[in-house]
C-alpha cells in the first residue's frame, strides 16, 4: 500500500495583513475617484431630498456615507477577484486511499 503524499502548495499562504491589504488598499484608491466623480455632479442635500427627505442628514455625512458605499462596492469587487485568482493546488488535493 502507498503512502499519501500531501502535494506541496505552489504558493505558501500570504500573511493575513498582506492578503487584507491586497483588497482594500485599491479599492480605497478606487472609492476616491468614484466618490469624486459622483459627487462633481450629484448634491448630497438634492440626493437626501429625493430619498430620505424627513432624515437630517448632512453634507459632510452625505459625503462619508457615500464615499464608504463606494469603498464597500469596490471592496467586494477585489474580493471576488482575490478569490477567482487563488492557485487551484490549493484546492485539488489528492484524495487520501480508501
Amino acid at each position: 500500500m502507498m503512502d499519501s503524499i500531501e502535494p506541496k502548495s505552489d504558493y505558501p499562504p500570504r500573511p493575513l495583513a498582506q492578503r487584507l491589504g491586497a483588497i482594500l488598499w485599491p479599492s480605497f484608491f478606487a472609492a476616491c475617484v468614484a466618490t469624486m466623480v459622483f459627487f462633481a455632479f450629484v448634491d448630497p442635500i438634492a440626493l437626501r431630498d429625493m430619498t430620505f427627505p424627513g432624515l437630517p442628514i448632512s453634507r459632510m455625512t452625505g459625503y462619508s456615507v457615500g464615499f464608504f458605499m463606494f469603498w464597500l462596492a469596490t471592496a467586494s469587487s477585489s474580493l471576488f477577484t482575490w478569490i477567482l485568482l487563488r492557485p487551484a493546488s490549493r484546492f485539488n488535493r489528492a484524495l487520501p486511499p480508501e
